[in-house]
């Protein structure tokens, strides 16, 4: 339930074209539904302007699918995070409106209404092709958010001139989410040439010394560049749900 949605709503019983017993059918399952063995939380679009998403890892195909339904019967846009192909298909067996996203690993629907537009575009930057799961994440959740999304990918730091044709791009973006491997040097530079804030994701990406991510996610914490904010290793959806509300602030 959006906050058009419930506008919409309450403006039917205001002019007699909809009885208010028949509203409050439709609003039962607004603070929550209870699946047994899930609480969809449907009152987030109101609280937080987009809608829950799963977050697939650990959930069989089943309550996959379920949550998935019961969050589109509201009309919202449905995105399932952290989906290996096998359960995809599983989840599909299942309920086949929604579309896989190989690289991202993720599943998703966009909201049938359409999505309030951002004001401007976010970019997704990559450091390497290693990087793109994440970064693919991020760019879904943006543009599912209703965010222009533009892709500028294997653009690290150990060839600084390939990030340079990517400038123009960079400066039409209302916000940026870097995201990058091994010692996570590219946020920092990205922060140094534009004026918009930069998200940046560390990634598991590299060797030995890269501790699974952690060098990256402690060299962008100490980034001098200010502007810049880090989430957590390999969370693309976070950095690009943070860019996407940063797309739409007015």
């Amino acid at each position: 339930m959006t906050a058009d949605k419930l506008k919409e709503l309450l403006h039917e019983v205001a002019a007699g074209g909809l009885k208010p017993e028949e509203a409050l059918a439709r609003l039962k399952s607004l603070p929550y539904e209870d699946l047994g063995f899930a609480r969809v939380d449907h009152h987030r679009s109101l609280r937080q302007g987009f809608p829950e998403v799963i977050f697939g890892q650990g959930k069989t195909p089943e309550q996959i699918a379920s949550i998935a339904q019961a969050i589109h019967r509201q009309g919202a846009a449905v995105l399932a995070t952290r989906i290996e192909e096998e359960k995809a298909g599983q989840v599909l067996a299942l309920w086949d409106r929604l579309t896989y996203h190989p690289q991202a690993r993720c599943l998703a629907l966009a909201a049938p209404a359409g999505t309030k537009p951002g004001k401007s575009l976010v970019a997704v930057v990559a450091a390497g092709t290693s990087d793109l799961p994440v970064a693919e994440e991020a760019a879904l959740t943006a543009r599912l958010m209703g965010s222009q999304v533009e892709r500028v990918y294997d653009v690290g730091v150990a060839g600084l001139h390939r990030l340079a044709g990517s400038a123009q791009v960079l400066g039409q973006a209302s916000c940026l989410v870097v995201v990058a491997g091994m010692e996570g040097a590219l946020p920092s530079v990205v922060a140094g040439m534009v004026d918009k804030p930069v998200v940046a994701v560390p990634t598991s990406v590299g060797y030995g010394a890269a501790f699974g991510g952690l060098a990256a996610l402690l060299g962008m914490l100490n980034s001098c560049a200010p502007g810049l904010s880090v989430v957590n290793i390999d969370n693309g959806f976070g950095g690009g749900y943070l860019a996407g509300l940063i797309d739409h602030l007015e």
